[in-house]
């Protein structure tokens, strides 16, 4: 796998820039499972984060843990595996490009 390839599937985990790797590289198994599971966590992010401006005391370790698992997954994508992050490839898998 190419430098290249695993450098978009970092870009899966940075928030919004998931979608990069969808819309660019659609036609690569590697990056469409990073871009679906990046895209699956930001949706995560942002309804805890929602839910957190008025739950700021019971969301925020749902913050930490979703941080947490950004990181896990751009290690994963640089080292050019493909890793099921619990909880949300499950999520990953239910959404239609």
């Amino acid at each position: 796998m190419d430098k290249e390839t695993r450098l978009y599937g970092l870009l899966a985990y940075c928030s919004l820039l998931c979608l990069i790797p969808l819309i660019i590289r659609k036609e690569n198994d590697f990056l469409l499972f990073h871009g679906r599971q990046g895209l699956a966590l930001f949706l995560c992010e942002m309804a805890v984060f929602v839910v957190s401006i008025v739950l700021p005391w019971l969301m925020q370790p749902f913050l930490f843990l979703f941080a947490l698992f950004s990181f896990w997954g751009m290690l994963k994508a640089l080292s050019g595996k493909k890793f099921k992050l619990p909880f949300v490839f499950p999520l990953s898998e239910r959404l239609v490009l």
